[in-house]
């Protein structure tokens, strides 16, 4: 890398790989899904495409990223290495962290609904309930579905599973519904819900465990 802080210390070292501005956007887009180059151009706005060039060879250089070759034409895909994926965890530590940043809403800053995966993943893994359940949550034109059992909820974009009911509701309502920091019953004017309201209640609200 070209700049190190020089720190014989696990957090530093782990900065002078994915401390630069845009790296972790960049393991964002790639926690969901390999991508092209003009597909993190257009997950990633504002950044300069020289930038993403230079950040994506420092990315490779380090282990954190590699490219593979896609099906068509030979096209050249970007995906995390095994390594590169374990930023999950902390990618999702940092979400959390977030909540009360999130809070004020937008204001002003880009937002798009494919960039909930993640969040709300980190904010509802922990959730369980006695019985299986898969919940669409349907932010704009994108559907995600959050499949709730004893050990836990996954969310994923939605695989064409039935489902048992769909909540549909704008972004940052999501976002704190997820967080736990808006309750289904007091913004019943903001929220759709269509199906088995149960199985909603069971992942944004569920009972508190023993």
């Amino acid at each position: 890398m070209s700049r190190s802080y020089g720190q014989y210390c696990g957090l530093a070292r782990a900065l002078d790989v994915v401390g630069d501005r845009w790296n972790l956007l960049i393991v964002r887009q790639l926690l969901m899904a390999p991508a092209r180059y003009r597909d993190l151009t257009d997950g990633l706005p504002g950044i300069a495409t020289n930038l993403l060039t230079d950040r994506l060879r420092d990315l490779e250089a380090a282990g954190v990223v590699e490219r593979r070759l896609a099906g068509e034409g030979n096209a050249i895909t970007y995906a995390l290495t095994p390594w590169g994926a374990e930023l999950r965890e902390p990618v999702e530590g940092l979400i959390r962290w977030s909540t009360p940043l999130m809070t004020r809403g937008p204001g002003g800053d880009h937002f798009r609904a494919e960039w909930l995966v993640l969040p709300l993943s980190a904010l509802l893994g922990g959730n369980a309930a006695r019985r299986s359940s898969t919940v669409g949550i349907a932010v704009d034109d994108h559907l995600f579905q959050a499949r709730t059992t004893r050990s836990g909820t996954e969310v994923s974009p939605h695989d064409g599973r039935d489902l048992d009911a769909v909540l549909r509701a704008e972004g940052p309502i999501v976002l704190g519904l997820s967080a736990g920091v808006l309750d289904l019953d007091d913004i019943r004017g903001l929220i759709d819900i269509e199906g088995d309201e149960a199985a909603v209640r069971a992942v944004f609200n569920p009972p508190a465990r023993p």
